[in-house]
């Protein structure tokens, strides 16, 4: 029997939507897992396309929506569990700064590493998403030098997102292990909710190789 206001969760293990996994479990909100093996290409075929077109992990479905998108589950769901304390509230001023930090993941840092990653050249500064890659990262870091979390003082669900995307980027090299960055993964994904996200991931990983 599903638990009252629980979270479908369609993930993959290793991969972007580990972050959510995580999330949820900082949240210690209820969820079903609905789990894909993209080595086998599942994310692909018709039955989860007719949940997300565009065939990417995570995906959600709460209350009996679907959410996807990376950063609209992350602000849906903390706002959606608050008793986590995750997010801050509309009326808190430190409102504003976490929703500039949760989006300027999807909407900076990603493109960044993405054209970064694949060897682009970056579009001219005025149609870049980012502007250029060191502003980018000169102004992240810029803000972690001041920690231990990006909000200062205040642990939230953006922290999450950052030290899970920073940890993936600069183990590939695609980021720069710098100082600032180092210290925030580390002191970030020290919390017992990361260690216990990792070791659902690693038995799930082995399942669907096993299966």
């Amino acid at each position: 029997m599903p638990a009252a206001d629980s979270v479908i969760f369609y993930h993959s293990p290793n991969t972007r939507s580990s972050a959510t996994r995580t999330l949820l479990e900082e949240l210690g909100a209820p969820f079903e897992l609905r789990a894909l093996d993209q080595k086998k290409g599942q994310q692909r075929e018709p039955a989860y396309l007719a949940v997300n077109p565009m065939g990417k992990v995570p995906a959600i479905v709460h209350r009996g929506e679907l959410v996807t998108e990376t950063v609209a589950i992350f602000i849906h769901l903390a706002d959606a569990f608050p008793a986590a304390g995750l997010a801050p509230k509309l009326e808190e001023p430190l409102r504003g700064p976490y929703l500039r930090w949760v989006v300027y993941y999807a909407a900076c840092f990603e493109p960044a590493v993405v054209d970064r990653a694949q060897k682009r050249e970056q579009a001219p500064l005025g149609m870049s998403p980012y502007g250029d890659f060191d502003t980018m990262l000169r102004t992240l870091t810029d803000r972690l030098e001041q920690g231990p979390f990006i909000l200062g003082e205040r642990f939230c669900a953006a922290d999450v997102l950052w030290a899970t995307g920073l940890g993936w980027t600069t183990m590939f090299g695609i980021v720069p292990k710098l100082p600032a960055i180092e210290r925030y993964v580390a002191h970030v994904s020290s919390r017992p909710a990361f260690a216990r996200a990792k070791a659902a991931d690693d038995a799930l990983a082995a399942q669907l190789v096993a299966a």
